[in-house]
């Protein structure tokens, strides 16, 4: 046993920006406890002090994605704006996007996780809402299946760098804003 005090500053922090370099480059899969401990120069159970376990850490991550997706969409000054916050978080954090939505690797009931999500989907519900012009009777539901489908698809399809011919060196975000316009020229 050292003499020297224990002392590490966030670990939980360092833990979550490890964590989120790892799956960045080796995705979920290559993400273990053990290594991440080792990466911040602690012990292989300090780790399990903060997140419990590899599911316990993916869901701190899905739950700070999400609540760093909903500040994002609280900014947008419109729908298609919030679409390209959408994807503009996508780019900017694609561990965080990767994690959010696979709820395979998450605790669903975990209060930090329902709560963001419900910070993230009130934000884009919002957007709509906002959006629609008055005495519209758009379905709301509807039209936050659509704005999200199409937001994280384009994302995911980005991501995925599925896009990378198509798109040559126009900005994402500017095709992103004018598609609404090609589906749907009468609107």
């Amino acid at each position: 046993m050292s003499d020297r005090p224990y002392h590490h500053g966030d670990l939980r922090r360092a833990i979550l920006a490890a964590a989120l370099d790892v799956i960045a480059t080796d995705g979920p899969t290559g993400l273990s406890l053990r290594d991440l401990a080792r990466r911040a120069g602690v012990s292989h159970a300090a780790p399990a002090h903060h997140f419990r376990d590899r599911t316990g850490l993916l869901t701190a991550i899905a739950a700070e994605g999400h609540g760093l997706l909903a500040t994002a969409l609280a900014q947008a000054t419109d729908l298609r704006d919030a679409g390209v916050r959408y994807v503009r978080f996508a780019r900017e954090h694609p561990a965080h996007f990767q994690v959010m939505f696979s709820p395979e690797l998450l605790r669903a009931d975990d209060l930090e996780l329902t709560t963001a999500r419900a910070l993230s989907a009130a934000s884009l519900t919002h957007a709509i809402a906002t959006t629609a012009p008055a005495g519209d009777d758009t379905d709301a539901r509807l039209a936050r299946i659509a704005v999200w489908s199409l937001a994280h698809g384009f994302a995911t399809l980005l991501l995925g760098h599925n896009l990378d011919g198509l798109l040559g060196d126009e900005d994402p975000e500017e095709v992103l804003r004018a598609l609404p316009m090609v589906l749907f020229p009468s609107a």
